[in-house]
């Protein structure tokens, strides 16, 4: 009989990628998720089901799994209070796997990227492991969410646990598609793009697809701990934007800065990548365990753009509803034209 998974956000980014890859694998997959969203037709078609679910309705969770499931792959879980919704179900889970997020780890003076704009931004000199130092759990912020989730599962599940610490994730059918701040400026024709940190900023990319990898590759292995979860390469912003223009046949220019702060109340060239200092994830818990990546940033950043490009002619705050809460103005081409017009000094490189 094969495996059955219960993916919790099926029809999101990460939920779409693992259901296709443990279908591909032989497994049963449930889709679910709140309902607000078509169907994933080519899911169902490979034989996925799906259905609605609302987590935070007392009992919808147990009701939901009622038959029980070898595996709850959990992409949306963010506090200690959905980690207790799922202890609640463990006599009826074989394992559970829970995306968590690498913004919770903190370098030697306690920086985050949280906090970055109001403390300064993280400084790591090597490629962050799963032992690295991590912020307290609590309800402050996102990060401090996301550990106090983590911890509350770890400490207490009696089913093997898997904690997976994504990078910036990108991957059709995301709300927060980080590479739309390239693409709008693309579809839009700017003349040029500004770039802060000259656009060396190098933040490491993690596609739902190499995710996918890795949890199944996890729940083969049925190990318990934390796992990083980044591409084998982490593309500059620079680099990044090359690869989308190189996609989209743009032919506007980058203007590498040589700044990295607010420029009359704008933040001119701030990238949603954009880090004075490197952040990079160490795969090498991952290749342990018999991971290999599917995808590169470079290969895979092509078909993303083509989904994006299909909203735009959509209200984008309402299609990218995470993008949006960003604290700083996105597209602000007003600033940026009064900067370069202002600015005869820049050096710009095609």
């Amino acid at each position: 009989m094969a495996l059955h998974a219960f993916i919790i956000g099926g029809t999101g980014a990460i939920g779409r990628a693992v259901a296709r890859q443990l279908l591909a694998d032989g497994w049963q997959v449930t889709l679910a998720s709140r309902g607000q969203r078509s169907g994933p037709a080519d899911l169902l078609a490979l034989g996925a089901h799906a259905m609605a679910l609302d987590r935070d309705q007392p009992g919808a969770l147990a009701e939901a799994l009622a038959g029980g499931a070898d595996a709850v792959i959990d992409t949306v879980a963010y506090d200690r209070t959905h980690a207790d919704q799922l202890l609640e179900i463990e006599g009826d889970v074989g394992a559970y796997v829970v995306v968590s997020s690498s913004s919770v780890y903190r370098d030697e003076r306690g920086r985050t990227l949280d906090e970055g704009r109001n403390h300064g931004f993280p400084d790591f000199s090597e490629p962050v492991t799963e032992m690295s130092a991590t912020v307290d759990p609590g309800p402050g912020t996102y990060s401090t969410r996301k550990v106090a989730l983590e911890q509350r599962l770890l400490d207490t599940a009696d089913r093997p646990v898997v904690i997976i610490r994504p990078g910036m994730v990108y991957g059709n059918y995301t709300q927060h598609p980080r590479e739309w701040w390239f693409v709008k400026r693309m579809l839009d024709r700017r003349d040029f793009i500004p770039l802060a940190y000259r656009g060396e900023s190098r933040t490491h990319t993690s596609a739902a697809a190499n995710i996918a990898a890795l949890i199944a590759a996890a729940l083969a292995a049925r190990t318990t701990g934390i796992l990083n979860a980044a591409d084998p390469e982490a593309p500059s912003v620079a680099e990044i934007g090359a690869a989308i223009a190189d996609h989209l046949g743009y032919r506007g220019r980058f203007l590498p800065l040589d700044i990295g702060d607010d420029y009359g109340g704008a933040a001119l060239g701030w990238t949603p990548w954009s880090l004075p200092k490197p952040f990079l994830l160490s795969m090498a818990a991952a290749a342990e365990l018999g991971y290999k990546p599917v995808t590169s940033y470079a290969e895979a950043v092509g078909p993303y753009c083509d989904w994006l490009k299909q909203h735009d002619d959509m209200n984008w705050q309402t299609a990218f509803p995470v993008l949006a809460g960003y604290p700083l103005p996105l597209f602000d081409y007003a600033a940026e034209d009064r900067y370069v017009c202002g600015s005869s000094h820049i050096q710009v490189e095609g």
